[in-house]
């Protein structure tokens, strides 16, 4: 059975299946990278760890939309932020079902992966634990985490694969 049929029948592509894996994988690392920030390292808010020039370890709680952008400092919006991330990750999985193409498979599962895993953590704690700090680069201002860097990736290769140029059957 060819991609393009499997894509027309009910069920998940290959490409959707390796979405999901690869959705799975981000969301796993995040948490885990997030835990080890949190609890075996037990950084202090705000302060700094050297990793290797220019990357450096800084913690800090991010309860805006992505980049600290929007801050989120009520309960409600809290909330309404976690079930925006559901609700856009759901859309998503749904979407990525009839992939058959690797750059928006890849894209989607960034992208879903990155969602669930913020949610979680605004779920949990209020906020997104940020700890990834590329500053010295000189033109990177953010400090990001996993999730962050799957959504933004994401969305990259989702915009790379709409400049490609559809090929005649």
């Amino acid at each position: 059975m060819t991609e393009a049929t499997q894509a027309s029948q009910p069920g998940v592509t290959r490409w959707g299946w390796r979405a999901y894996a690869l959705a799975a994988v981000v969301l796993i690392l995040d948490q885990l990278t997030k835990y080890w920030i949190l609890s075996v390292v037990r950084l202090p808010e705000g302060a700094t760890m050297e990793v290797f020039p220019p990357l450096q370890f800084t913690r800090i709680w991010n309860e805006g939309v992505s980049f600290g952008l929007f801050q989120a400092q009520h309960d409600l919006v809290r909330w309404g932020m976690v079930a925006f991330n559901v609700i856009v990750a759901v859309l998503l999985s749904y979407w990525v079902r009839t992939q058959t193409r690797l750059l928006p498979a890849v894209g989607l599962g960034l992208l879903i992966g990155g969602a669930i895993g913020n949610a979680i953590d605004r779920a949990r704690f209020g906020a997104v634990v940020d700890f990834i700090d590329v500053q010295r680069l000189g033109f990177f201002p953010w400090i990001f985490n996993i999730a962050d860097a799957g959504i933004t990736i994401g969305v990259i290769f989702i915009l790379l694969d709409s400049l490609r140029r559809e090929r005649p059957a």
